[in-house]
């Protein structure tokens, strides 16, 4: 009988946030693999999990993903790290892939799971959900990411600050994830839609190095953490009546 592969969610990085489904997973007798940029690269995940005081196992394999766009290299990478796995399963063993954060949002775990599945569709799959880290930065600042029948939007920064100015047409919070590359020119854009005091920027949410940042104008010219991301509540959106429960566009409301 061939192994379960489990991508376990450990949250954004503070270890109180381990679901009781992820810590009993972590406390069985399955095979921990977790993933790193490099051979010589720690794991983000696998910290996570020490600091929360388990034992790390005997025996556990990291898994190399590349900082890359490259697909083609990515590509090989997945099915080297798939043919690791698979052979654990294969034996009969329970696997556990470490997640930091939530396994369902921007994670590795998704294109791990895939690759599994396509080299056998017989394979066990479970994905424990976790805390992303933008609930767990909202949460730490206090500001709610909606209400009532805001829209919310959660975006990776790398689209561009063209993208994201559209968005502001339609959405009333934004959550901007890995903003490193275009920290200033969001900050432009911000500061010219009168966004900036609406705005917090939060690095490595959940670790004991978490800095929030709500005077966003200070960071300019700053090399941020990769782990970083800002928080957008936007106010001043128009928006059409509520008719019959639901919210009408302008254009329609104008009709």
């Amino acid at each position: 009988m061939k192994g379960k592969l489990y991508g376990v969610s450990l949250g954004p990085g503070d270890p109180g946030l381990i679901t009781r489904r992820a810590w009993e997973l972590l406390g069985s007798d399955a095979h921990w693999t977790y993933p790193v940029r490099s051979a010589r690269s720690d794991s983000f995940a696998l910290d996570i999990v020490q600091r929360a005081g388990l034992p790390l196992p005997a025996e556990h394999t990291a898994l190399v993903f590349p900082m890359t766009h490259d697909e083609h290299k990515l590509a090989r990478y997945w099915l080297q790290a798939a043919e690791t796995v698979l052979a654990r399963l294969t034996r009969g063993e329970d696997v556990l892939f470490l997640v930091e954060g939530d396994a369902s949002t921007y994670a590795t775990f998704g294109h791990l799971a895939r690759t599994v599945a396509g080299l056998d569709a017989e394979v066990a799959i479970e994905t424990v959900p976790g805390v992303s880290s933008f609930n767990a930065a909202a949460a730490d600042l206090g500001m709610p990411l909606a209400e009532t029948d805001d829209t919310l939007a959660i975006v990776p920064a790398g689209y561009g600050v063209a993208m994201i100015d559209r968005l502001l047409a339609d959405f009333d919070t934004l959550v901007l994830l890995k903003v490193k590359p275009v920290l200033d020119d969001l900050l432009d854009l911000l500061e010219a839609r009168g966004l900036l005091p609406h705005s917090a920027f939060v690095e490595r949410v959940g670790t004991r190095e978490e800095r929030q940042v709500r005077d966003l104008a200070s960071l300019r010219g700053e090399t941020v953490n990769y782990l970083s991301l800002i928080l957008v509540r936007n106010p001043h959106r128009e928006r059409g009546p509520i008719v019959r429960g639901c919210r009408k566009k302008k254009a329609e409301a104008a009709s």
